[in-house]
């Protein structure tokens, strides 16, 4: 089993969150369809565009808490050293996920 740390953006510098899960699937089409309520479907943040893949879910835990207190601006030099382009990469994340070996 797999875990994830991801960030998730409204638009390419816009508004920012940060969350862990064991299936990234699953929730980044949670976030895309709003299905929950709260912070993400208030402000349209519906595009993965950053994520990390661990072994433990602790780890993932541990490195979520680091993220959410890093400044805005680490948490864009983050996105951007692996996604400059600000692409959404829900659109291509079963491919993503194979590649990874999940």
């Amino acid at each position: 089993m797999s875990f994830f740390v991801y960030i998730m953006a409204s638009a390419p510098y816009g508004t920012l969150y940060t969350g862990h899960t064991d299936d990234l699937a699953r929730r980044v089409y949670e976030h895309q369809e709003k299905l929950r309520r709260g912070f993400t479907a208030r402000y349209g943040v519906d595009k993965l565009v950053w994520f990390e893949t661990f072994e433990l879910r602790e780890n993932a835990f541990r490195r979520e808490r680091q993220i959410k207190e890093w400044r805005r601006r680490w948490k864009i030099e983050l996105i951007e050293a692996e996604n400059p382009t600000w692409r959404d990469l829900g659109l291509e994340l079963n491919n993503l996920l194979a590649f990874a070996g999940r």
